[in-house]
């Protein structure tokens, strides 16, 4: 399982994002093999593998720039651990102990 944090930044548009972020939000939606954690700075990301990962980020990137942002800043960071399954639960489940 691959887990990972999303965040999709327009520039040049008002200070709310919240539109955007929105949007983002419904295309991830969209994509029935991963599950997806927002908060209030990003969102989480559970997904199979790499490829299904890469294509759910750049639908969420395009819809952005769809909406009319002229600029995009997206960050992603991947955990992409091999020696065992993990995920969001299980990690945060290390948490407390």
């Amino acid at each position: 399982m691959i887990i990972a944090q999303l965040s999709i930044v327009p520039l040049g548009q008002s200070t709310s994002v919240s539109h955007y972020v929105n949007l983002v939000l419904e295309t991830l939606r969209t994509e029935k093999t991963i599950t997806i954690y927002p908060n209030a700075m990003a969102t989480v990301i559970e997904s199979p593998d790499l490829p299904t990962l890469f294509s759910a980020v750049q639908k969420a990137h395009n819809a952005v720039l769809a909406a009319g942002a002229s600029r995009v800043i997206t960050q992603l960071k991947i955990d992409d651990r091999r020696d065992k399954n993990a995920t969001v639960e299980t990690k945060l489940k290390s948490l407390t102990k």
